[in-house]
C-alpha cells in the first residue's frame, strides 16, 4: 500500500457524529476532514480535493442528494458514499440515480463504512495489470480501462466512477450477456447491497452517461431473461 492516505471529507449536520466518523476514520488510516453542509463541502474541496466523500442524504438547508446531483453537474466524480435514516429501497435508488457511489442506511457499523470507502476507492483506482493498450470499442465508444476515460465519436465523456464500473464490465465480457447478479459482483463488489431494481436504474443512468437511446439502445442492449449486453463490433 502506498504510504499516503486517502483523502475523505465526511458531511453531516449532527456534529456529534461528524466527529465520530472523523475520529474512527482517522483511526484507520484516512484523512479525513468533516464538514457540516454544502458550503464548507465546497470551500474544502477548492483547497484540497477529496479521493471520497461520505455525504449525508437529510441535512438542514440544501440536502444530500441536492449535493450529489451539484457536483455531478459540475463534472465532479469524486465517488460519494451516501448516508440516510431510512432504510427504504426507494430512497437508495434515488441517491443512485443522482450519482452517488454506494449507500449506507443509518444506524450503521464504522467498520462497514470503511469497507465500503475501501471498496469504492479499490473500483475508482482502476485495476489494469500495466498494459499499455487496455481499450475496447464499441461503436463509436472508446474505453480506455486503464486510464478510465470513454470517448465517443472523439469526445471525452463525463461517467460517474460507478458508471465506468458498470460500463468496463461490459467492456471485459463486450458481445456476452451479463445478468444483474453479475454485474451486481464484477461492478459493485460482492459485499454491495444493491437490488436489481438498482441494477436497471444503474444501466439507464449509464445510457444516459454515454448517449445512448433510452427507447432503443445501441450500445448496451437488453437481454430479456438474462440481463444486458455491450454490443460487439460488426467484424
Amino acid at each position: 500500500m502506498s504510504g499516503k492516505p486517502d483523502r475523505v471529507i465526511v458531511v453531516d449536520d449532527d456534529a456529534e457524529l461528524r466527529a465520530l466518523l472523523r475520529r474512527f476514520l482517522t483511526e484507520h488510516g484516512f484523512e479525513t476532514r468533516a464538514v457540516d453542509g454544502g458550503a464548507a463541502l465546497d470551500r474544502e474541496i477548492s483547497r484540497n480535493p477529496a479521493d471520497a466523500i461520505v455525504l449525508d442524504l437529510m441535512m438542514s438547508g440544501e440536502d444530500g442528494l441536492a449535493i450529489c446531483r451539484r457536483l455531478r453537474s459540475s463534472g465532479d466524480m469524486t465517488p460519494i458514499i451516501m448516508l440516510t435514516a431510512r432504510g427504504n429501497p426507494i430512497d437508495r435508488i434515488i441517491g443512485l440515480e443522482n450519482g452517488a457511489d454506494d449507500y449506507l442506511a443509518k444506524p450503521f457499523e464504522p467498520r462497514e463504512l470503511v469497507a465500503r470507502l475501501a471498496a469504492v476507492l479499490r473500483r475508482t483506482r482502476g485495476r489494469n495489470d500495466g498494459s499499455v493498450d487496455d481499450i475496447v470499442a464499441a461503436g463509436s465508444l472508446e474505453i480506455n480501462l486503464s486510464t478510465r476515460t470513454v470517448t465517443r465519436d472523439g469526445a471525452l465523456l463525463k461517467l460517474s466512477s460507478r458508471e465506468f464500473d458498470l460500463l468496463a464490465a461490459f467492456a471485459r465480457s463486450r458481445g456476452r450477456p451479463l445478468s444483474r447478479a453479475q454485474l451486481i459482483e464484477r461492478a459493485l463488489g460482492r459485499d454491495a447491497d444493491v437490488t436489481d431494481r438498482a441494477v436497471d436504474v444503474q444501466v439507464t443512468r449509464l445510457r444516459r452517461a454515454i448517449g445512448d437511446k433510452a427507447d432503443d439502445p445501441e450500445l448496451i442492449k437488453t437481454v430479456w431473461g438474462v440481463g444486458y449486453v455491450l454490443v460487439a463490433d460488426r467484424a
